[in-house]
């Protein structure tokens, strides 16, 4: 059964899987949609055509699903859609996307999300990240898997950070980040690989050393970006680590941050 407060108000076309709990105040709308074990604190409005997983934990004062920050938006009904076992702490606003697009904002499993984070239209947002505090992704930004954002972290519209990036307290992210690549600094900078990263989501030493080796490459070889593609070629077919960059760099469109 589901525990609604009852200063709560709930569309009767709204779909709650069970043990769903709505805390004060809050506002859920007809076209949401909220899978089974999922929390929800007090004073959020989560609106829209809007799909949240289960067992999720959102805590007060979110906008969720709200109507995107998109001059050309005429009203489409575009989406939201948010997987399992996320954690959306305090005041962080996630739009939904608009018909430029794919039509719909992506946020994926096992995120940690901290408070007045913002993910705008279209953005699409892999599993088990972690964006601290003020956080905010411009429209069309797509971050990788395991990714870590510090805080005040501001990523350009239609920029793509790779997986297992980090970035540091306060950059600002203008260009494609490849995959592993650890950057801070305005303008941002790459400063080596998230080698501790790594280590703690169990890669090798060898696969380490072989990433290691590709960010040299691209970084510290003297090479242009079309040589330095041929050699991570080379380099992926022995360490199949490496291919994730090969593949990052051929989707790239805004440019590598190098």
């Amino acid at each position: 059964m589901s525990g609604i407060h009852p200063t709560a108000i709930v569309h009767e076309g709204a779909k709650l899987g069970a043990a769903v709990s709505v805390g004060p105040y809050t506002v859920i709308d007809a076209d949401v949609e909220i899978g089974e074990g999922t929390s929800i604190g007090a004073h959020n409005v989560i609106t829209g055509h809007t799909r949240i997983g289960r067992d999720n934990r959102i805590f007060h004062f979110c906008s969720i699903g709200e109507a995107n920050q998109d001059k050309k938006y005429r009203g489409e009904a575009t989406r939201l859609e948010i997987g399992d076992r996320n954690t959306i702490r305090e005041y962080c606003s996630l739009n939904r996307g608009t018909a430029q697009d794919a039509g719909v904002t992506r946020i994926g499993d096992d995120n940690w999300i901290m408070a007045y984070c913002h993910v705008a239209h279209d953005c699409q947002v892999g599993s088990n990240t972690v964006f601290a505090n003020h956080a905010t992704l411009g429209g069309h930004v797509h971050i990788g898997d395991w990714t870590v954002l510090g805080g005040f972290v501001g990523v350009h519209q239609f920029v793509k950070v790779g997986a297992h990036v980090m970035a540091g307290v306060s950059s600002v992210i203008l260009q494609d980040v490849p995959p592993y690549v650890m950057v801070a600094g305005q303008p941002c900078a790459p400063h080596g690989i998230n080698s501790e990263g790594l280590k703690r989501r169990g890669f090798t030493p060898e696969a380490i050393a072989a990433i290691k080796r590709a960010y040299r490459t691209l970084y510290r070889s003297g090479l242009g970006l079309a040589d330095a593609r041929t050699e991570l070629e080379a380099q992926a077919r022995e360490a199949p680590e490496v291919r994730p960059m090969v593949e990052f760099l051929q989707a790239a469109t805004r440019g590598i941050l190098r």
